[in-house]
């Protein structure tokens, strides 16, 4: 189903705040610090202007470490990705690091990046990377830091691998050029939780000030506490990967055509890799997409998610040579989206719910065709987000094996099974609607590489039987009952205007009073995880950890329907998803499931 157009919402006019003290002396001290010439050079200039505005952006507000990290667009000041700012993030890690682990110093750290560069700040993804590997060298700290761009599932991947304490990875994933991005992630190989992101957050605001060799970048490419661990981790991966390709004979003969974009970024060499590893021949690479470029000059917005807009050039050079499978790939290739030639000669491009069915469907069929024994279901699990499709769950009830939900976020996912693994249970399959896919548990994280070449063998697989994606879906659905959903979101960058829009929706029709219908819709339960409460459980407190610094709500519906809105961690929207599930056997979800008309349904919470 399509998602609605975003829609842009504007910012209250008049919330601007004067320029005082405190600016005064951040900016201030910011020129004593930094000593990158292009962003101080730039910060004197707006002071010489008296450009006031522009300084309040650029130091109004330090950005917030949270379990995401950092991201924001490369530019000055204390609000961006910038040299001294990459400095001081990495000085308060390094130190939170040395007092959760007493073996710092002898299993050290991780830091990989993509490709972005902002030539206006003189900051790139590379030296951020270097930058954030200077300051853990200077502190005895062994740094694997990897020579050229990755793939940010190969950070958790070799923290696993080789046992090491943390990773960093730099990107800005599928945002706009401008932006860049810190990511971290913990010992246990999956993106940090509290209370982690608060400690880190805490030790950067107390090691402001740039260490004595801060900026002595050089020292990285001397040190003996250096280490290059791109060859011998890229070859573990793809052996790794290896063990997930089920039918190998199938592959070598297979005549479907693939064509694959990175949409100018890292993924390009190591999707070829992958299809190697699985004896497919290689993808097409769209050629003006395949190398990296930091401008990313055929996309409006860099994000395969995004879905036709992004992908038409892929659509121009499979038509040309018969392909009927598009792979595309976010920027730093942790996500996947997947479009496939219908019949009518009309692209389709599968949901990131209709993927994970694909997925989750395939990697539990190959998995029973290798674990006759049913008695190894008790300890089989699937994961996916809250706000993603069930359809994992209706799989599970039928199948025998065990699903559970976790929090918006692979983060959840990835310490999730993390835990399960710990307890000698099998994670199958992760997935999240926002193209995440979590197909191989040893990279606790979404994993676009690995879902490129799986969902290239699932289309392999089909082709022998003479079924296509789409009908293989439609098979899904029909065996496990139809899921029809929907998603999209609003932009929005007022903090205020947020505010009030889930303040109304939590006093509808009066203090602490959420609303009774939607339309002609009844809503029969409420859940929301910024308050703690669902008044679907007995005693009326939510289940799933709650977190007072984001926005989720969501409201069921009586005729089965679920919809949820909620801000997003890395990016200014407002997101939303609503579903529809049909019982096994019963197509109303084809002929008469209505979804609930979401752009009346937020409108109205912002009256």
């Amino acid at each position: 189903m399509a998602a609605a157009t975003p829609t842009e919402i504007p910012a209250p006019e008049g919330s601007g705040l004067g320029m005082d003290a405190r600016l005064d002396q951040e900016t201030a001290q910011w020129l004593r610090w930094d000593q990158n010439p292009l962003t101080s050079e730039s910060v004197k200039q707006l002071i010489a202007g008296g450009n006031k505005e522009e300084l309040r952006k650029c130091f109004g507000a330090r950005m917030e470490f949270g379990t995401a990290g950092l991201r924001a667009p490369m530019g000055a000041g204390i609000s961006r990705m910038n040299d001294l700012t990459i400095i001081q993030t990495t000085q308060g890690f390094c130190r939170y690091l040395e007092k959760q682990f007493s073996d710092l110093k002898q299993r050290g750290v991780v830091i990989s990046f993509d490709a972005r560069a902002h030539p206006a700040s003189g900051g790139s993804s590379r030296r951020f990377a270097r930058l954030a590997a200077t300051a853990f060298i200077t502190q005895g700290v062994p740094v694997y830091l990897f020579s050229d761009i990755t793939p940010t599932p190969f950070v958790p991947y070799t923290v696993s691998h080789l046992k090491l304490c943390a990773g960093i990875m730099i990107t800005a994933s599928h945002n706009p050029k401008q932006d860049n991005g810190y990511k971290v992630y913990w010992d246990n190989g999956a993106q940090i939780i509290s209370p982690h992101d608060r400690g880190i957050s805490q030790a950067i605001e107390e090691n402001l000030e740039p260490w004595p060799q801060a900026w002595e970048e050089s020292l990285v490419d001397s040190s003996p506490l250096l280490h290059n661990p791109s060859a011998s981790i890229g070859n573990d991966y793809f052996e790794d990967l290896k063990k997930y390709c089920f039918h190998r004979t199938v592959n070598k003969e297979s005549k479907v055509k693939f064509v694959h974009t990175s949409v100018h970024g890292v993924g390009h060499e190591f999707v070829q890799l992958a299809f190697k590893a699985f004896d497919l021949a290689p993808p097409k690479a769209v050629p003006q997409q395949k190398d990296p470029d930091p401008e990313f000059p055929t996309v409006k917005y860099p994000n395969p998610e995004e879905g036709k807009g992004v992908l038409t050039l892929s659509f121009a050079l499979a038509d040309k040579i018969k392909a009927k499978i598009v792979l595309a790939n976010d920027p730093d290739a942790d996500r996947l989206a997947v479009a496939e030639k219908q019949d009518s000669g009309e692209w389709r491009v599968f949901s990131g719910n209709e993927l994970g069915a694909l997925l989750g469907w395939w990697l539990f069929t190959s998995w029973k065709e290798k674990n006759q024994d049913q008695s190894n279901l008790k300890d089989t699990y699937m994961l996916s987000s809250t706000v993603s499709s069930k359809i994992l769950r209706a799989i599970a009830l039928k199948e025998g094996f065990h699903f559970e939900e976790t929090l918006t976020g692979f983060k959840w996912m990835g310490n999730r099974a993390q835990q399960l693994g710990d307890q000698g249970k099998t994670v199958l399959f992760a997935f999240e609607e926002a193209i995440g896919y979590m197909c191989c548990p040893f990279v606790l994280d979404k994993d676009g590489v690995s879902a490129a070449v799986i969902c290239a063998e699932l289309a392999s697989f089909l082709a022998t039987k003479n079924l296509s994606l789409s009908q293989q879906l439609n098979a899904i659905y029909v065996e496990y009952g139809y899921h029809i959903t929907t998603a999209s979101y609003f932009i929005c960058h007022d903090q205020g205007t947020i505010q009030k829009l889930f303040g109304n929706l939590r006093n509808y029709d009066g203090k602490n009073n959420y609303p009774k219908m939607c339309g002609k819709f009844e809503i029969s339960a409420i859940r929301d995880l910024t308050t703690g409460y669902d008044d679907s459980q007995p005693d009326k407190k939510a289940v799933l950890p709650t977190s007072k610094s984001s926005q989720m709500i969501t409201f069921t519906f009586a005729n089965g329907g679920v919809a949820t809105m909620r801000t997003s961690g890395t990016e200014p929207k407002i997101k939303y998803y609503a579903e529809l599930c049909a019982p096994p056997g019963n197509r109303y979800g084809v002929a008469a499931m209505t979804l609930i008309p979401e752009t009346s349904w937020f409108c109205s919470s912002v009256k």
